[in-house]
């Protein structure tokens, strides 16, 4: 199979991962910064982190795949940033490493936010481990988007792109939430139905991370742009007019230029058509980009669309039966 087509696995793992760790990020947020409407969306959150033993198994699925995921092996040049970083041996213990404490800590949350309720010790307790979640959802998420997407290409770095990584990946799981709430509530499933103003406090950080995403993104390219040093342009010319570019200009238009003009104003944030059109497009931008850093780095190749079938199917499968599992054991179903 073709480096083109895994990176359709290497996607599914990022989305993956983004959407079992972003509502434990989101929650503990809106604990922290005293939000009462995390209430109504915690057992949602809850229920997703069911995905991180799935996002475990692609781990060890790409890191087995070696040279197929990381098409550096075997081909390191003198021109390298942090040589010491590319060896898979140090890649697999630390991503392993860091995916079992992150898989620890997010239950230990989970955990103790259940109890929170039973004790002021306990309340303490919740609270203690809820500071912890945004720190290491950085840290964490910063090495990840290193290992699987900037130092794909030995010589290029980026000492922003963590940070427009994270940004990105956490208004998509806002988009996801958001489209997520709507159908349960319209198929009726819920127990009890997420109120109404939900979307509208979810739209309302979806403008703000578009904004900040724009602004990460931007002044990456313009950074690199003005440096003209064919190490950093390289990358970004090889996805703006490669073979892909159709999905480097539409990742534009649908993670800023709709969100921007939509949400500007106060009207469509109120409204549930526009709020769920704006999230479906942030979430098909959002796998745009993903696939064009991973696969687009060259400028070559072509759309695997059977990889995205059938390797999109059989996760989206496996994912929607482990939260549905998940939604009916914390009791948000109906019986």
């Amino acid at each position: 199979m073709s480096y083109y087509n895994w990176s359709v696995v290497t996607v599914s793992f990022l989305v993956v991962l983004s959407l079992s760790l972003g509502g434990v990020a989101l929650t503990a947020t809106l604990h922290l910064v005293g939000a009462r409407w995390q209430c109504e969306v915690r057992g949602l959150a809850k229920s997703l982190f069911a995905l991180f033993p799935l996002a475990f198994v692609l781990l060890l699925v790409l890191l087995a795949g070696g040279s197929n995921t990381f098409p550096w092996l075997g081909h390191l040049g003198s021109n390298v940033h942090m040589p010491g970083w590319y060896t898979l041996p140090l890649l697999a213990a630390r991503e392993i490493i860091g995916m079992l404490f992150m898989g620890y800590l997010c239950s230990l949350y989970i955990k103790r936010q259940d109890v929170a309720d039973r004790s002021d010790a306990d309340r303490e307790r919740f609270h203690d481990t809820a500071t912890w979640i945004p720190f290491f959802y950085v840290l964490y998420g910063t090495m990840v988007s290193w290992d699987f997407e900037m130092t794909l290409m030995p010589s290029w770095h980026s000492a922003i792109y963590g940070l427009q990584n994270i940004v990105s990946n956490f208004g998509m799981y806002l988009s996801f939430l958001v489209v997520w709430v709507f159908f349960l509530n319209a198929s009726g499933k819920l127990r009890v139905n997420i109120k109404d103003h939900i979307p509208n406090y979810i739209a309302q950080m979806l403008f703000a991370f578009t904004l900040l995403w724009v602004y990460t993104f931007f002044a990456q390219y313009l950074t690199i742009w003005y440096g003209n040093l064919p190490d950093e342009t390289d990358r970004i010319y090889a996805m703006q007019d490669g073979n892909y570019t159709f999905l480097w200009w539409s990742m534009i238009f649908l993670k800023f230029v709709i969100p921007f003009v939509t949400f500007c104003f106060p009207g469509p944030r109120h409204s549930l058509s526009a709020i769920n059109f704006v999230a479906v497009c942030i979430i098909i931008g959002t796998l745009f980009e993903r696939f064009n850093w991973v696969a687009g780095m060259d400028g070559k190749g072509t759309m695997p669309l059977l990889a995205v079938l059938v390797v999109g199917g059989v996760v989206s499968t496996i994912g929607y039966h482990l939260v549905r599992s998940a939604m009916r054991k914390n009791q948000l179903l109906k019986v």
